[in-house]
């Protein structure tokens, strides 16, 4: 299972709905999405089925700087917080 990335915008917003797997070596493919976006970033992590620390770790410091974590799993968004201490 590999990363797939859809990516919705409504004018105001960007959201980049994430499915499969986000581990270190798929970071590249997600941060090339993000890169020189003017509008709100939103990741929609409805279907996202694994991470990794360092996954997890850009996902805290993509909330960090404003991007907003949409549909996030339990354990993922106690493992950001966690990170984020």
């Amino acid at each position: 299972m590999v990363l797939k990335i859809d990516r919705v915008s409504d004018g105001e917003s960007i959201t980049l709905h994430l499915s499969g797997r986000l581990r270190s070596d798929e970071l590249i493919q997600l941060k090339a999405q993000m890169e020189g976006e003017s509008q709100t970033l939103v990741l929609n992590l409805a279907e996202l089925k694994l991470v990794d620390r360092d996954a997890v770790r850009f996902l805290a410091a993509c909330e960090a700087n404003g991007v907003r974590l949409d549909q996030c799993h339990r354990y993922v968004r106690d493992w950001v917080d966690r990170e984020r201490k």
